[in-house]
């Protein structure tokens, strides 16, 4: 983007609009297509004296069980049109991946997509001796690379070729697509995050019993075909979001310097070396090990009948056998005893990044941490937005949240800001810290605190305005916290959050030593 101030607004706009767009990509972590449409809506309430009345019903209609071999189902009954939401929530993310190794929950996400021994395939009995021809080829392709024999290089990438162009025409494209979307489905889609996997869509209520056999029968005889394909996907995914993205590199390295041995310093997407050493042995190995019955739970909200959907539970997913779960222990990040800084230089407008470590979803002052969020960054009334852009005109967009790069462990608060042209990542710096300190020294007034909340309450009553944001808030709940009643329990702590509280945790988060800055800068020339 160019740095003069006579930049057309409608250029202008347009600029910002995909510099942002590829940010927010980055920024939530989330690899996977866009979340799909979501079929009906619930009754939410409209103001706060309806909330308990609205959690008595939301209970009266919820049922809950646990098959034997530890999979977990949440069935929340809403008749209101015949159509019904399906979750299902995979405890594994990219925390979860050994080492030199990252990238492998998003690629099996990709690959849950192609398919079984029964669809996805023409003739599996065909199909599989050229899928395990193309692992041997790999190899020994690489074994030449890697001893520069160029001759046998392109020998073996000929018959790579070949049996990859054999293998593809046994494959029956998208045929899991075609079977939702011809019984009616919508929204067949799939996100992985820094710490789960989540894989939904909707059908008409009548195909309940269709997506039990398709839903089970893709996590029990799963085939990871076209994985060479999917590879080179991916690569190009990344050179998309990250390699080929100012904003993209500058967040892979500025979380790389704020976590030193947690893995949330790792990108989902995973690091491009490792995406290109992965094996389809690596993908099986990582789903035997972590996409096991008591890492799983089903959300099942809409048009059904409980009994009937745990009598089909037992029947589909009651033939997945109980494995013990893994026992790694994830490394705790250790308390930050000093400030942090990188910048980057590159061809790029101006960027200023600024995090400060906080505690998990679990903490007592999650309420606190969403109001401080909302007061600094929720729309063109909010503090940052005010000062930074409106008023000093030194930004083109200022905002921050909590939960980068994921909530379930402690995580950062998290403040970005697009440098308007002609001014400095410094002169922002200086502005957002005095926001950041007004909160510290200042009481926020009880008109702004309740208009802050008011949004907070609005902003989570609409994620569950329909069956889909229903059943992926009750599953958010139910594996962070432990219980999907939690999220209830939300909305009163929000109400709860005073002027002191904001104050309180601000003074003890938004310290020096606790801070990590990023700088993205113009590169000279």
């Amino acid at each position: 983007m160019s740095h003069s101030h006579y930049l057309k607004p409608i250029a202008l706009k347009k600029a910002i609009a995909k510099i942002l767009i590829t940010l927010l990509l980055v920024i939530f972590c989330s690899w996977g297509l866009l979340p799909g449409v979501a079929f009906a809506k619930t009754k939410t309430p409209a103001n706060s004296t309806s909330i308990q009345p609205y959690l008595d019903q939301v209970i009266q209609n919820m049922t809950e069980f646990r098959l034997d071999n530890g999979m977990k189902f949440i069935v929340l009954e809403n008749h209101d049109a015949p159509v019904v939401s399906f979750v299902t929530y995979t405890d594994v993310g990219g925390v979860d991946e050994p080492k030199g190794k990252t990238g492998l929950a998003h690629f099996l996400e990709h690959l849950a997509f192609k398919g079984t021994t029964r669809i996805g395939t023409k003739n599996y009995q065909l199909e599989k001796p050229l899928l395990e021809r193309l692992d041997q080829l790999e190899k020994e392709l690489q074994a030449a690379k890697a001893a520069g024999k160029t001759d046998e290089v392109a020998e073996l990438k000929t018959k790579f070729d070949a049996t990859e162009i054999l293998a593809a025409k046994v494959v029956n494209q998208n045929e899991l697509g075609r079977i939702v979307e011809q019984a009616g489905g919508v929204g067949l889609n799939a996100t992985t995050s820094t710490e789960a996997t989540r894989y939904f869509y909707s059908f008409p209520a009548n195909k309940l019993e269709l997506w039990m056999f398709l839903e089970s029968e893709r996590f029990l005889d799963p085939v990871w075909r076209e994985f060479y394909k999917e590879k080179n996907v991916i690569l190009e995914e990344r050179r998309l979001r990250v390699d080929n993205s100012p904003i993209g590199q500058m967040l892979e390295k500025f979380i790389d310097a704020a976590y030193t041995v947690h893995p949330y310093r790792r990108p989902v997407i995973g690091y491009e070396q490792d995406i290109r050493n992965l094996t389809r042995e690596d993908i099986e190995d990582f789903f035997v090990t972590h996409y096991i019955p008591s890492k799983i739970t089903i959300a099942i909200v809409g048009d059904v009948q409980p009994n009937e959907v745990k009598k089909l539970a037992k029947v589909y997913f009651g033939r997945y056998q109980s494995r013990p779960e893994p026992n790694d222990k994830l490394p705790v990040e250790p308390k930050q005893a000093q400030a942090k800084e990188v910048t980057l230089k590159l061809k790029s407008q101006p960027w200023y990044l600024e995090g400060y470590h906080r505690p998990s979803i679990t903490h007592p002052d999650e309420a606190v941490y969403n109001i401080i969020g909302r007061l600094l960054s929720d729309g063109r009334t909010s503090r940052l937005y005010k000062s930074l852009v409106e008023e000093q005109r030194l930004a083109l967009t200022a905002q921050g949240f909590s939960g980068y790069p994921g909530d379930k462990y402690p995580n950062l608060m998290l403040f970005y800001a697009l440098t308007a042209p002609g001014e400095s990542v410094d002169k922002v710096a200086s502005a957002l810290g005095k926001e950041i300190n007004r909160l510290k020294t200042e009481l926020v007034s009880k008109t702004e605190l309740e208009r802050v909340k008011t949004q907070a309450r609005a902003r989570l009553l609409r994620n569950l305005d329909s069956n889909m944001g229903m059943a992926q808030q009750l599953l958010e709940y139910e594996i962070k916290t432990g219980s999907w009643r939690n999220l209830f329990k939300q909305i009163d702590a929000l109400e709860a959050v005073t002027a002191n509280d904001v104050q309180r945790v601000a003074k003890a988060t938004f310290t020096p030593e606790n801070r990590t800055v990023g700088k993205l800068l113009p590169q000279d020339g």
